[in-house]
């Protein structure tokens, strides 16, 4: 197959390029703001550009792909609450863009990466994709939003249509630095030798995902032979990725001790604005359309994290 990977040069889309190189051709779409040019596989095709730059339907045509696995966006919570016009224009407008640029060029399936942070202060948990939805801050309104851009542009087309909502991925080659994610932050800091920053008490909850399983689910939903895009389903065209399993921070920071042989305390600072307390995302509908759940359990992938950091 011919596919194209926005933002294959960030975390989570390089670990799927490498993944899926082998058999495809894989064309990467990266500005590289965020993502590193070390990530990217050398088989890979590779374009260096926004994906709000107006020539973005012209280099989906000349690359004519079958699928589009949409990755690139801005995902810190922080950047959003500082610039909610940018966040908007690159998670929304920046999807609508791709969405297009997959229609007119005769895409037959979209991907596109959404998150756990639709769901804002949760009711009751785990969540599902007929949850509400009361996203607490401009990043979950723009992941939302998104959306219901990819809907409005693939709703009726031929081609097929997923938003994936990720809940928290980590995983080597994640970015340590500002909002990467707390795992990568804490091996980074563990790799050091320095204490583990712990925002707030702790006890906030989160459903973590190793990002093997994130590309696994990728994959299973590329070759699923059933149509993803039912908007008349509850949940609309919406699955989540996820665990199930609600994990604190401080259990999270535990959980490393073993591993980085860390034995002294860790730091604790305020706690972050417009961060939810606690998010698990029940992933069933995955698993019943294409045959996909988690399998990678928390200590071995924290494990395989750590040593990725440690070895760096």
């Amino acid at each position: 197959m011919r596919v194209i990977v926005t933002g294959g040069a960030g975390f989570i889309g390089s670990n799927l390029v490498h993944a899926i190189i082998g058999e495809n051709a894989v064309l990467v779409i990266d500005d590289l703001s965020t993502g590193r040019p070390e990530n990217i596989h050398p088989a890979a095709a590779m374009r260096t550009m926004d994906i709000l730059d107006g020539s973005l339907s012209t280099v989906f045509a000349e690359f004519a792909p079958e699928i589009v696995v949409h990755l690139a966006a801005q995902s810190s919570v922080s950047a959003s609450l500082v610039d909610p016009a940018r966040d908007w224009a690159v998670n929304v407008e920046g999807t609508r863009a791709v969405s297009r640029a997959a229609r007119e060029s005769g895409v037959r399936l979209v991907l596109s990466a959404s998150s756990a942070a639709v769901y804002g202060e949760p009711a009751e948990l785990p969540l599902t994709e007929s949850s509400p939805v009361h996203p607490a801050n401009p990043y979950g309104e723009s992941k939302l939003a998104a959306e219901g851009a990819l809907a409005e542009e693939l709703a009726g087309s031929p081609c097929d249509y997923a938003s994936l909502r990720f809940a928290n991925v980590y995983g080597p080659r994640q970015d340590a630095t500002g909002e990467g994610g707390v795992v990568a932050a804490f091996c980074s800091a563990l790799a050091e030798g320095r204490a583990p920053v712990i925002h707030g008490d702790g006890g906030q909850t989160r459903d973590f995902i190793f990002v093997g399983d994130v590309v696994s689910a990728l994959i299973a939903a590329i070759y699923c032979e059933v149509r993803l895009g039912d908007e008349a389903a509850p949940g609309g065209a919406a699955y989540n990725i996820s665990t199930g399993s609600e994990v604190s921070v401080h259990a999270l920071a535990d959980s490393l001790r073993p591993v980085s042989e860390f034995l002294r305390p860790f730091e604790y600072t305020r706690e972050r604005p417009g961060d939810v307390r606690r998010s698990a995302l029940d992933a069933s509908r995955a698993r019943e359309a294409f045959g996909w759940h988690a399998r990678v359990p928390l200590d071995t992938g924290l494990a395989a994290t750590y040593r990725w950091f440690a070895s760096r």
